[in-house]
Formats: structure tokens, sequence, C-alpha cells
């Protein structure tokens, strides 16, 4: 009788065991979940596109950034406006001087489409460099994303190498896989104003565009910086 009760207790006490154990994996996995959402949350805060200032262009050089002329004060930060989804187009479908339609955000129907600029109020002659970086990419949506940049009226469309390493028609490739591109402005003088447009679509004629990419989301920003460092 004895040794069937030490044999209960031993079968009881390793069922509890187990049942912690399997309660601690539970709370593990729980935590490494919300931990996940809080990084993707915080990445996705700003939507699709958002633009930084160095505060060492704006401190040094006074050098801002808006996306309203009337209303021109130092943010280190501008967020455009995101859509909750877009399909596929052409990018032949795009208004025609879309750089000249509005400021600030005027998305369409699936393309964001975002106007700012950067200015030089201070007294002295600056550069400063711009890079666009991808920050997050979910199911390959890069593959088939193309980053159409307006400079000053000038245009340039960015899109990923094709993976049998071709450029896409009428673009210029990524930098890198995170980094879009980078370009370094010199002899900003003062009073000088770049106005920048970007516009982000998926491209339904890029081969890379399938139904494999339904769903995915792409974070980019642009950075405005007082110097590189590699």
């Amino acid at each position: 009788m004895k040794k069937e009760i030490v044999i209960s207790a031993k079968k009881v006490k390793h069922k509890k065991r187990v049942v912690k154990t399997l309660k601690l994996i539970l709370l593990f996995i729980l935590l490494f979940l919300l931990l996940i959402y809080l990084v993707f949350a915080l990445i996705y805060k700003g939507g699709s596109f958002s633009v930084n200032l160095d505060r060492e262009l704006y401190i040094k050089n006074n050098i801002i950034i808006y996306d309203d002329p009337d209303y021109k004060v130092f943010r280190s930060e501008l967020f455009a406006e995101t859509i909750s989804h877009f399909d596929n187009i052409s990018g032949t479908w795009l208004p025609d001087n879309i750089n000249e339609r509005s400021n600030g955000s005027h998305n369409g129907e699936n393309f964001v489409a975002y106007t700012f600029y950067i200015e030089n109020l201070g007294s002295e002659i600056a550069d400063y460099w711009s890079e666009i970086v991808i920050d997050d990419v979910i199911k390959n949506v890069d593959d088939a994303i193309r980053i159409r940049v307006y400079k000053n009226g000038e245009v340039i469309t960015y899109a990923k190498m094709s993976r049998n390493n071709t450029l896409e028609k009428d673009t210029i490739s990524f930098t890198s896989d995170t980094l879009v591109a980078r370009d370094h402005v010199q002899n900003f003088a003062p009073g000088n104003r770049d106005k920048y447009t970007i516009v982000l679509w998926l491209e339904g004629t890029d081969p890379e565009c399938t139904d494999n990419i339904l769903g995915g989301q792409i974070k980019i920003h642009m950075d405005f910086k007082s110097e590189i460092i590699k």
C-alpha cells in the first residue's frame, strides 16, 4: 500500500513539473510574440514613408525640412500619410506632373505620393547628404516596388535588380538591399531650397509582382545628414 502511495506521489509531482514547464514555455512564446508586435509597431508607426533630418544640419547651418511652405519650423521628422492597402498598377497610370500637384501627402488610388522641401535658412554655405533607406520588408514586396524621386523637377525611378540580375525597365537599381540611393548636395547656399516628391507603387508589369507578395509591407525613410559615415 505504501509503495502505491509513493508511486502515485511521484506521478503527481512529475505531472506538476511538466505543467509548470509548459506554462513557462507558453509564457516565453507570448512574450516573444509581444516583442515582435512591438518592434513592428515601432517600425511602421510612421506609415510607409517618413523623412528624417540630422539635428546637426539645423543646429550648425539652420537647415530645415517642411511640407508646408507657409509653416517653416524645425522638425526632425516628417511623416507621409499611408494607405491601408494598395494593389499593383503601372507607372504609366500615375498622374501627369504629380510633383506639382500638392504639398505634403497627395496619395492616389494604389500609390503613395509625398512632397516636401529642405531649405537653408542660415547665413553660410553648407553641404548635405541624402539617403533613401529600406527599414523593413515583408513577403519580398521590394521585388516589385518602385520608388520615384522628383528633385527640383528632375526624376529618377529606382527598383531592385531583377532575379536574373538585370535592370528593370526605365529604372536605376538600388545601391544595396537596404539602401535605395545616396546623394551629396554641395554648395547649398543661404536661401537655397530643394523640392522633393517621393512616389511609391507596386509595378504590375514587373515579373516579380506575383500573388506571392500579397499581404506584404514595406517601410522606407529618407535621411538628410551633415555627413556620411562609411
